[in-house]
């Protein structure tokens, strides 16, 4: 078979006496600009290429550019308002404030980089900074500690392993039906969902799991196995991924309640919904409980860098990482100055724009208009959900489950990427929902222009309008992309 130059200049090549053929991609082509048809042909080739050709049939795969931190623009020219981003850019992209001191750190900074086994300034200046505004909320935990890592799913599994620790006898991690807690094998075994776990068995035994919102539920859990043999209860005090599932007001309150009388230990995961997404700082203290251990991630990045926290009591703290076992738990890159740099100045821009009291206000507003949306569209919408800034969609069925007898979460992921596709469509970019695939999920900026969340809700209803009823995604679907998205479902 002969190859085209492309495909050789992909191929590297060694003979005797030569060395190996220079690197086929310089990354000043990326700066200069490159096509977006060699972007999704390597993708496809070298990445995670069901998605990405999923993706590009639905004719929302882009890439993007950024036309200001609010804004995407595709590759036809389509100016999307940015929803998307799975709560991860609480200033959306590139935000000048953050940019400018990105560029300020990475020309001044004279501290290095990696302070695995040294003081670090700005790791420090992070650590006390957190501590400073939990306590703020929740005073007693005025002398906790913070470990440091690169995502959600790694703050997770420290938070496990700090439990295991501070709890030696517990047997049993209690974690609640539709939970996501991300997908490295600890936190996977957390996250109850068949789909992401079965290729992946056996998982970290010991995990029960029990009704999302039920108390008496939880309190009849720990009757029947004891306290002393509950490692820990974790929790999303909201669950963004099943689809924005805000518990019933009693429950948080009855989990500290219940954590007092048994000496339960309680972690909150807090990834989505800490640091402002849901309108607050930290939404379990908000409802009422105050957790043993908090995870955070997405906002601290600033969406330019992956920082992952696990905020511990002191107690628990050192029972993991105390005396000379203070590096039991470690990992390469978390700490590192660069990433700490940025969230110190991520977590001073939440607080200092009050960023959580906005997206508390701008949260009522926007569930305001999908619930008029909805009422106005029951064929195209079913329910809406909304918590601060986050947002979900719960569609009406767009392809009937007897079509496919057995394949109906395949039918509602297809009915639900035709929506996103109709919504990219009208000017918006959103998110599939992790855990329900027939929900379509909203997490705009929390810094979004007054006159760009208004337009966004504007554009949601006139796609709304277009369609009257969801099976109607179907016809205004090209029969080209119809035929490649189902061989895909179908066949993998």
């Amino acid at each position: 078979m002969t190859l085209s130059r492309r495909d050789q200049a992909l191929s590297p090549r060694t003979s005797a006496g030569s060395s190996l053929h220079p690197l086929p991609i310089r990354s000043e082509e990326l700066l200069t600009g490159w096509s977006a048809s060699r972007s999704l042909e390597y993708e496809k080739r070298h990445g995670n290429s069901d998605l990405i050709r999923a993706v590009d049939i639905l004719g929302i795969g882009g890439p993007f550019r950024v036309v200001n931190p609010w804004v995407l623009e595709d590759p036809k020219g389509r100016r999307l308002i940015n929803a998307g981003g799975y709560a991860a850019l609480p200033f959306g992209e590139a935000y000048p404030p953050l940019v400018h001191f990105l560029t300020t750190f990475l020309t001044q900074n004279r501290e290095m980089g990696l302070p695995q086994q040294s003081a670090s300034a700005w790791r420090a200046a992070l650590e006390t900074n957190l501590i400073a505004l939990l306590a703020r909320e929740a005073p007693s935990h005025a002398d906790s500690g913070v470990f440091f890592s690169n995502s959600g799913a790694e703050a997770v599994e420290t938070a496990i392993k700090f439990a295991r620790a501070a709890r030696p006898r517990g047997k049993l991690l209690l974690n609640f039906t539709s939970a996501y807690h991300g997908k490295t094998m600890g936190a996977l075994a957390l996250t109850p969902n068949e789909s992401y776990q079965a290729p992946f068995k056996p998982l970290m035994p010991g995990v029960l799991t029990l009704p999302f919102g039920d108390a008496n539920a939880l309190e009849q859990a720990t009757l029947e196995h004891g306290g002393h043999n509950i490692t820990a209860v974790i929790l999303e005090p909201i669950q963004g991924e099943a689809g924005v599932i805000v518990p019933p007001p009693e429950f948080l309150p009855a989990v500290a309640e219940l954590a007092r009388r048994h000496d339960l230990l309680v972690i909150a995961d807090e990834v989505q919904t800490g640091l402002g997404r849901s309108g607050h700082h930290f939404a379990s203290v908000a409802a009422g409980l105050e957790p043993d251990i908090i995870t955070l991630a997405k906002p601290l990045g600033g969406g330019l860098v992956p920082v992952g926290a696990t905020i511990a009591r002191r107690s628990i703290f050192r029972k993991a990482l105390g005396g000379t076992e203070a590096k039991r738990h470690s990992n390469t890159f978390g700490g590192g100055s660069l990433a700490m740099a940025v969230a110190l100045r991520s977590l001073e821009l939440l607080v200092e724009e009050e960023l959580a009291e906005k997206a508390r206000r701008d949260g009522e507003v926007g569930l305001a208009r999908l619930e008029e949306i909805r009422d106005r569209h029951p064929r195209f919408i079913r329910a809406v959900r909304g918590a601060g800034m986050l947002f979900a969609i719960q569609l009406q069925p767009a392809i009937r489950p007897f079509l496919l007898p057995g394949r109906s979460e395949t039918l509602h992921t297809v009915g639900t990427g035709l929506a996103v596709r109709e919504l990219h469509l009208g000017g918006v970019h959103v998110c599939f929902a992790l855990n329900a695939s027939n929900v379509l999920r909203m997490t705009p900026p929390l810094n979004i222009p007054p006159d760009l969340f208004a337009e966004m809700f504007a554009r949601i209803e006139l796609v709304a309008r277009r369609n009257r009823a969801a099976w109607h995604l179907l016809p205004r679907t090209p029969l080209s992309r119809l035929l490649r998205l189902a061989r895909l479902a179908v066949d993998g």
